[in-house]
């Protein structure tokens, strides 16, 4: 790797590696979680950390630090890896037994580091709002540096750490705000430091063994290499960000995620109506930043679309519905109060009102399912309609069928799941049940209020239910 003189990297090489400081519990969200699962229009503050850092030109890794209930991160930077631009990779995780702070948290990750391309860029799990364009422009305007990190300037800097600077203007130290002290160090600043930062692996290897915690928290901070850096004449920026300055800290409250997911929905408004979806009462509208949403879709509000759904042109989504992880194909309407959740709606298809699709069901082309109608793994076939009051689970409808009101596929025996198939052009009666495993060939027809427990064959009447009886009435 090519060096230039005092130890920083060349800037020609464009490489770098990206840490996520996951570790913390958060103590200021009070949460059984930890923080960084916290989510924002259905998505973990995590993986929008870790997909904005993935995004960047040049990072090669993305590494996730790990410790209070590190098994549920690890679990999402997993899920995190497998939507990235390289879903074969595993994530790389790195666990942080004790939490000593974020120079600690530094000092754990540094045997990986040294691994890696020489440059690691240090952002905080807790700032899902970071602006992709900022960032890499930080990232352009600090290479060569040994120490490169962003800085705000802010009316009241609160608790985060000053920045401080000498006579000609050059970066002296940052102090943590409760260890600041004006006799020392002079009036206070407005420029606080924005928490995040670009490293020389080199110098980190040089600097981390000089840290202590000799401050009134007792933890090592990763702040404390600035003024250790200087000392020692390494290159030191301090670079001010302008766009967006909340955008760049972290969130630590209910109140501060509440914030942050209405400036996360609104940016993601915008994008949408920009790109050509039409959205009725927008302010109402909640679309993943990992949904797309083709040009010509329509929304009406209030409407929430979470995960990797897709609703392609000419879809209408109508009001209180909710996709998680679904895709609507075009042409096709979604009526107001239906839930679909890993599932898939062909093109020209009519769904609901209150239809709910669960994992595995498949809608193909022009198909219907009406209201209150549910379905579970399961498949209904080109213009097949169960328009009412129907459960289909573990079940294939082929194409044109109708399934009558009140149906169900009786698919749990207490132990195990069983499949029901439906043939081509069958027509099932109302308040059938259809006892899996149970198969019903084409264009057969079962009689309303049939209990099926056999094989119906093709282009059969099946009647399973007892003869009517008429009796006298009692009277008095």
């Amino acid at each position: 790797m090519t060096h230039i003189p005092g130890g920083a990297l060349s800037p020609a090489d464009p490489r770098l590696d990206a840490l996520i400081l996951a570790a913390g519990k958060g103590t200021r969200m009070p949460s059984p979680r930890p923080k960084v699962l916290q989510t924002l229009v259905g998505e973990s503050m995590l993986g929008l950390v870790y997909a904005a850092l993935a995004a960047l030109p040049g990072v090669e890794r993305v590494l996730t630090l790990v410790g209070y209930e590190a098994d549920l991160v690890r679990a999402e930077a997993e899920r995190c890896a497998r939507r990235g631009p390289r879903p074969d990779e595993a994530a790389n995780c790195i666990e942080q037994v004790e939490q000593r702070g974020t120079g600690h948290a530094l000092m754990t990750a540094l045997p990986e580091l040294e691994n890696g391309c020489g440059r690691v860029l240090v952002v905080n799990g807790d700032t899902p709002l970071l602006p992709s364009a900022a960032l890499r422009r930080f990232v352009t305007e600090a290479a060569g540096a040994d120490l490169a990190f962003a800085t705000l300037r802010l009316d009241d800097p609160g608790a985060f750490g000053r920045v401080v600077r000498d006579r000609v203007g050059q970066v002296a130290a940052i102090v943590e705000a409760k260890d600041y002290d004006e006799a020392r160090h002079g009036r206070e600043p407005h420029e606080i430091n924005a928490g995040v930062y670009l490293l020389n692996v080199d110098a980190a290897r040089r600097l981390l063994p000089k840290l202590t915690n000799d401050n009134k928290s007792g933890e090592y901070y990763i702040t404390d290499l600035v003024a250790l850096a200087v000392a020692e004449g390494m290159s030191v920026l301090g670079l001010p960000v302008e766009a967006d300055t909340d955008a760049w800290l972290g969130v630590n409250t209910p109140a501060e995620l509440a914030v942050a997911e209405e400036s996360l929905r609104r940016r993601r408004a915008a994008e949408l109506l920009a790109s050509g979806v039409i959205l009725h009462s927008p302010g109402a509208i909640r679309v993943s930043l990992f949904a797309e949403v083709e040009p010509g879709a329509e929304l009406f509000g209030p409407c929430e679309i979470y995960g990797d759904s897709r609703v392609a042109a000419g879809a209408l989504i109508e009001s209180h519905c909710v996709l998680r992880n679904a895709v609507v194909g075009a042409g096709a309407r979604v009526r107001s109060f239906c839930h679909l959740e890993d599932a898939v709606v062909g093109a020209a298809c009519q769904v609901g009102p209150y239809a709910r699709l669960r994992p595995g069901a498949v809608m193909e082309e022009e198909s219907h399912a009406g209201n209150f109608v549910e379905m579970k793994k399961a498949r209904l076939g080109k213009g097949s309609k169960a328009n009412h009051l129907t459960y289909l689970g573990d079940a294939e409808v082929g194409p044109g069928v109708n399934v009558g009101a009140g149906t169900i596929t009786c698919n749990y025996d207490g132990r195990n799941k069983h499949r029901t198939v439906i043939g081509a052009g069958a027509f099932i009666g109302s308040n059938t049940a259809l006892v899996a495993p149970v198969t019903v060939g084409e264009s057969a027809l079962v009689g309303a209020g049939s209990v099926i427990t056999k094989d119906v064959p093709a282009e059969t009447l099946a009647v399973g239910r007892g003869r009517q009886v008429n009796v006298p009435r009692r009277k008095g």
